[in-house]
């Protein structure tokens, strides 16, 4: 299988990345996936925001943002998947092209701007799904929105019932202005409106948040106190960055949002001050440039319960979700840990 994935991979890699992108979508739909179901073991197996988790590795927003997958995505190895992001209003984002390889930085650069077909269109999808792994639903509002803030809150009462979790994407680079909702006084009030939405859910659901990665200290300690004053069960962090630091790609002054191997140090950085900020009082989904069982574990020690991943597959195929769950628990028994909630946060002096 992994031969076969690889021939894939040379493949997709010959082509546009977008056209890519939609070439594994229908592949997945065709039955063409790799895998059996969520790697599971005793040591792997967590909970996350009262989720029970049979691994703690997940698949970030972005790769099914219309939820038209879930079912093959669940067979890949994953503890949990997230879809979308889910705006009140059918959008086609931003003119293409607007994604990007960077084969020698192992990154991509993408400027999608919220794509999707509409919350409409995605509960339906989310409704039929049948019950597997844990699926959450990344929220967002549309690009010409009058109240962008209330978006969030109106996609979380429409697809809310057919979820696990819910995350308020306030941190996407490729919305104007999105990001100014992360200041105190925007966030506060965004929330209290997402939060009025859940407690109107017949079962409410975990809301997250995901931050930005190019957050200063002062920034980053508003969050955590915003967080934890409006009953949010978590926090993942982080979205892409806007930094080019160190990069090697001729594409590496494309505009949009930075993911992968270059991310990795930035965001597990900023999940480490959050984890020391919060000292418990939540937990964190470490995201950003996990492409191996390594940087899995490093984001764990640092602080997170759970991770995503989402650009490493671009390189090393679907297989990797189930690799790298594999990878953990070895690295969990060769460390002494019965569980991997045991190890969370163990080593997040290295990284402050």
């Amino acid at each position: 299988m992994k031969v076969l994935e690889r021939i894939a991979l040379a493949g997709m890699h010959c082509v546009d990345p977008e056209r890519a992108h939609g070439l594994a979508v229908q592949s997945l739909k065709m039955g063409l996936g790799f895998g059996r179901g969520p790697v599971f073991s005793p040591r792997l197996s967590t909970s996350l925001a009262g989720m029970n988790l049979a691994n703690p590795v997940g698949l970030a927003a972005g790769f099914d943002k219309n939820a038209e997958v879930v079912g093959p995505l669940a067979q890949a190895g994953f503890g949990f998947l997230e879809v979308g992001a889910a705006t009140p209003r059918p959008q086609p984002g931003n003119p293409k092209p607007r994604l990007f390889r960077l084969t020698e930085d192992q990154a991509a650069i993408n400027r999608f701007g919220f794509n999707n077909e509409g919350m409409e269109v995605i509960a339906e999808r989310l409704a039929s799904r049948v019950v597997g792994v844990p699926v959450g639903l990344n929220l967002g509002a549309n690009k010409d929105s009058a109240d962008r803030a209330q978006d969030f809150a109106t996609v979380l009462r429409r697809c809310g019932p057919h979820v696990d979790f819910a995350t308020v994407n306030v941190s996407s680079p490729n919305t104007e202005k999105l990001r100014d909702l992360q200041g105190r006084a925007a966030l506060s009030a965004l929330l209290a409106g997402v939060m009025e939405a859940r407690a109107e859910l017949r079962t409410p659901i975990p809301v997250f948040l995901k931050i930005a990665p190019d957050l200063d200290d002062d920034a980053l300690s508003e969050i955590a106190e915003v967080a934890v004053e409006t009953g949010l069960a978590g926090i993942i962090a982080t979205n892409t960055t806007l930094s080019r630091d160190g990069l090697k790609s001729p594409h590496k002054a494309e505009a949009g949002g930075l993911s992968g191997q270059p991310v990795f140090e930035k965001s597990t950085r900023v999940l480490a001050r959050l984890s020391e900020l919060l000292d418990g009082a939540m937990p964190l989904v470490g995201v950003g440039g996990v492409g191996s069982a390594e940087q899995a574990y490093a984001k764990i020690r640092a602080g997170a319960s759970a991770v995503q991943i989402y650009t490493a597959m671009v390189y090393g195929g679907l297989s990797l979700a189930g690799e790298i769950a594999q990878g953990l628990d070895q690295l969990l028994e060769r460390d002494g840990f019965a569980h991997v909630a045991d190890a969370v946060g163990t080593g997040r002096g290295d990284w402050l």
